[in-house]
Formats: C-alpha cells, structure tokens, sequence
C-alpha cells in the first residue's frame, strides 16, 4: 500500500531529546522534498514532565499536524500510557524495552541504547529510532544517511556512529512483522524552500520591514524573538536590548519610535497586559511601534507552553478609555513573515501601535514554507517633516508628518489630552477633535487582502490566526463530501478589510473555529452586525480536523433545522 502521507509522534520526558529526533526527522524528510509540519507541547518546567513533538510527513502540502498517530514513539511508561489511545488502529507503538507495555498492543520494541551503544556512541539514540521508522514506512535509508552525511560534514566520525545507529535501527525493525506501506516518493515543491518556525519567520520579516531598534524581556513563547533580535540586529542605527520587565520594553520602542526608529517588542499575555498603560500612550501620542503578543493560555501565568487564541479582545483594547488598535494576526508560517511586514507598513501609514497576535502553536512548529518573496510587501517608509518650528502636529482630522526630535517642527508628544501643538488642555471641543482624529486615522488601514471561496453560500467557515489550517483542511473535506459552505479569512482583524465586510453582512450564519471559551471573534463579527457564531476549543492544543467536520456539519444541520444559538 502506498501512502501519501504519514504521522509520529515522539513522546517522552523534557530532556529526553524528544524535539531532537522530531526536527531531524522533518529537515531529512524536508530535504529530499516531502512536505512536513512540526507540532510540540512541553512542560514549564526547565527539564523533565511529560513532553511530545508530532511530525506529518506528506507529499502533499500539509495544513494541520494530524488527527491519527500512525507511530507512537514512547520513550517511557508515562508516554505510552498518555497517548497510545490516539494511535490508530492499524498503526504501532515503538517503545523503549527498558519498560514494558500491555501485551495486546501492536507494538515494537526496541532496545535503543544498547543499539546506539553497539553504533559506537550512546548519543546516537535517535538515530537508531529513525533508523526503524525509516523500515516502519518503506522509506529509502539514503534519505536519513545523505542527510546525516551533510548534517555532520567534516565530522567523519560523528557521520560513521550516526550512520551505523540508523542501519540497527532498520535492521531491527525489520525482525517485527510490522510495516504501514510505502511512502510515496516525494513531489519536490516547485521553487526553493526552507524549513523555518514561526518566530524566526516573523522575526525575518521585521527585519526586511527595516525594523532598527528592539527591547524586549523574556517570556514564553516570544522568548526566541529576543534572542533572534540580539544575534541578528546589529549594525550601524540598530540596537537590541534586554530590559528589565515589560513596562520598560514598551515605553523604550515609544522613545524609539518617537525619535523616528522603526521599533519593537514581543511579549505573552501576562506581559502584553503589563503593557496596557504604555500602549495608551502610543495611541494618544500617535507614535508608530509594533507589539507581537505570542499568544498562550490564560489568564495568569495559565498554559504558559500551550496555544490558545484568548488574547483577541485584550489585543483590542489594551489600554483604558476610547482606543481600538489595530490588529494582525497570521495564521500559516508563511504568512508570520509577511504579517511582520505589514505590522510595521501599518504602524508608519497610521502613525500608532499596531498588536501582531501570533500564538504558540505557530510559533514552535517547524514547516517548510516557499522562500518568501522580497519584494511582495514592500516596505514603507515614514513622512517626516522638514519644515520650520511652530508646527501643528495634531492639526485637524488629517494624518500629518511627524518631526524628528532636533530638527525644525518641534512639538509635545503629549499622553494628556492636547491641542494642534501637543499642549496639554481639557477643553470639551479638543477632546472630541483628538478623539475623532485618532479613530479615523484607521481607515487609513482597511485595505487588506482577504480570501474567499464558495460565496454563493449562505452559511460560511471564518477562522482566524492558526486555527486557518485546521479549519481549511476541514473545509476542503466536507466540501469533498458535498457540503455547501463557503470560506473566508483574513490575517488583518481591525480594521477589517470593507468588502469583506460588506460580504459577511451578507451571510446567514458564519461559523468561527476559535481557541478560547469566549468565542471572542465572532463576538467581534457581532458588533458589525454580522451573525456570527463560534466553534471553540480551549485544552491547550490545536484542533483535530475530524473534530472540526463533525461539529461544523453539526451547526449547519442545526441551521437547516431553524436552531438558533445565543
């Protein structure tokens, strides 16, 4: 039997080298032209507790990490016990046999580091793991060999332990009577690609946007921003710093983005909420800045290692009073680097913050995307002005350059409610000129793309951010199936774009797979008078497809029925 597509997941304990033999997995499978998708969820906690990474291995473009397991690798009693229910039927366990598991199970044992022992090195463990996965699947060896030969080039004895791991691991494997079929060869993708998490690609994208001044504080899931900013922002005009807390990362980027730098930080829930004040002020102000808020679950410190979308509403409104900043969220690791562009475009085109809502399932997994196009997103620049002093920076409802601090034009970037000059004032008629200023400035940003397919429907799928992926692939599937529903999607949240708009007004019901328990962007939808209903989930972990067809088909039945949900 040959198979398009293949699932495993490595389960185990935090140090146990789990996310190891997953990323070596899909860069040897990437390499040769398959495409793959990491997922991993870990514990808090520095070292040790329960940890898994599942890879999908296709020959297809991949839009989930997969429902079914056909290959549970356990590497102790705990990962066995916690995921064998999700292998399927005709799928394997393969365990460490320094334990043992129930007698019943399809299941193989191998004793992996006696093998990587007898290979010559102890730390060839996943070696002799990927060695029988290859078996397990009727993959050619030459993939994970070719791949370890350029992986340690120049390292010969490194490519020789490796490469004999791999042969006893297959070797062994191949004295069980288990084998899944064949994985088709690869269908290599047309153009160059690369295999790149969320984080980097959205840290590439900001520097392509001309990001030039960075400070953040460490907290996951953002933490890899940070530490990308201070390996690659450097330079002549560019600086990367650490601060001292939250509160001091959003009032250094005003500074910079005041002083006419191109500025960010990135942060998690708990730290996006600390900046609320400093966020306010850049609104009132209108001082450009980008904020990422790598969203996990919530509230307090919560899931701080799971995924969750319950950051929306908050990344709406972060500050007290009339505000509502606008928002990007991208839902493909693709689109992590175009989103960053975009940010930045918006931040200068509106002159104000703008919150890039990423989240942790997009931001850890690994997948190989299409070297992304330079040129698609072109960066903008800021209009500064050169003119003479006196000059009325907050002058009626129009956008208007902003100066930069020691050349002519010198105003008071002001957090009270001020006048044309940044003066501070509590006139009445001020205060509704600055209000109705700061609010229309963001029709400035309703152009945004969006897709759509399947129109004519009255009923259509609207997901947001990474539940795009999942919800796409459940949709493709119950179109297979007949079903008549349309699609749409956006990475830009608010302002939306207006014909988008104008086109969900137009739909009987639209369903909005979401990870929270609010459902807070079909409550969002709402208040545009759209009807709006949300599918949600909030365990931590990304949606099953199957999980998602069967609750979609669920509502449109209901529908069909004249059940209304409240």
């Amino acid at each position: 039997m040959e198979r398009r597509d293949f699932v495993v997941r490595f389960a185990g304990e935090g140090g146990q080298g789990v996310v190891t033999a997953a990323e070596f997995l899909a860069r040897a499978a990437a390499t040769v032209g398959y495409h793959v998708m990491t997922f991993a969820t870990f514990p808090s906690q520095i070292k040790g507790g329960p940890t898994y990474t599942q890879v999908r291995i296709s020959t297809d473009p991949v839009l989930s990490s997969g429902d079914e397991i056909d290959v549970l690798v356990a590497l102790n009693l705990e990962a066995y016990n916690n995921h064998k229910a999700e292998v399927r039927e005709d799928g394997v366990v393969m365990y460490d046999t320094v334990f043992e598991i129930d007698a019943e199970t399809r299941a193989l044992g191998v004793p992996i580091e006696v093998l990587a022992k007898e290979a010559g090195e102890a730390r060839s463990a996943n070696m002799v793991i990927l060695g029988a996965l290859a078996h397990l699947v009727n993959m050619p060896k030459e993939y994970f060999q070719d791949f370890v030969a350029e992986r340690f080039k120049g390292r010969d004895k490194v490519v020789d332990f490796n490469t004999k791991a791999l042969e006893l691991g297959r070797l062994h494997a191949a004295t069980s009577e288990f084998q899944l079929g064949s994985l088709m060869a690869p269908i290599r993708p047309e153009g160059k690609q690369i295999l790149i998490k969320g984080n980097d690609a959205l840290s590439i994208g900001a520097l392509q946007a001309g990001v030039d001044y960075y400070v953040g504080y460490p907290i996951s899931p953002a933490t890899p921003i940070f530490i990308f900013m201070e390996k690659n922002l450097v330079g002549p005009g560019r600086f990367a710093y650490q601060a001292t807390s939250e509160i001091e990362s959003i009032t250094a980027i005003i500074g910079a983005g005041y002083a006419g730098k191109k500025a960010m930080t990135a942060t998690a829930g708990p730290g996006f909420t600390l900046m609320s004040e400093g966020l306010g002020l850049a609104w009132m102000a209108e001082i450009p800045c980008v904020v990422v808020d790598v969203q996990r679950g919530g509230p307090a410190t919560g899931l701080p290692t799971k995924t969750e979308q319950s950051d929306f509403q908050t990344a709406l409104h972060p500050a007290h009073g009339d505000s509502k900043l606008p928002v990007i969220a991208p839902g493909t690791i693709e689109e992590c680097f175009y989103s960053a562009i975009h940010a930045f475009n918006w931040a200068e085109r509106y002159q104000g913050p703008v919150i890039l809502l990423s989240e942790h399932m997009m931001a850890e997994r690994s997948q190989n995307i299409p070297m992304p196009d330079l040129d698609l997103v072109p960066p903008e620049t800021r209009e500064t002005y050169t003119g003479d002093n006196g000059y009325l920076r907050y002058d009626g409802a129009e956008l208007s350059a902003m100066p930069i601090p020691g050349s002519p034009g010198a105003y008071v970037a002001n957090g009270s409610e001020h006048d044309s000059y940044g003066d501070t004032t509590h006139l009445a008629e001020r205060h509704v000129q600055m209000t109705e200023r700061r609010f229309g400035k963001l029709k400035l940003l309703e152009d945004g793309h969006y897709e759509s397919e399947g129109t004519d429907s009255p009923i259509a799928i609207m997901p947001w951010g990474g539940s795009k992926g999942p919800g796409r692939e459940a949709w493709e599937a119950l179109i297979a199936s007949g079903q008549s529903i349309g699609w749409y999607y956006t990475m830009f949240l608010h302002p939306l774009p207006a014909k988008l708009l104008e086109e969900l007004l137009q739909k009987e019901l639209v369903i909005v797979p979401e990870l929270n328990y609010l459902g807070q962007f079909s409550s969002y939808l709402r208040t545009y008078g759209i009807r709006a209903e949300s599918i949600t989930q909030y365990t931590g972990l990304p949606f099953k497809v199957s999980v998602l067809e069967e609750r979609i088909t669920k509502r449109v039945e209901a529908h069909g029925r004249g059940v209304v949900r409240v």
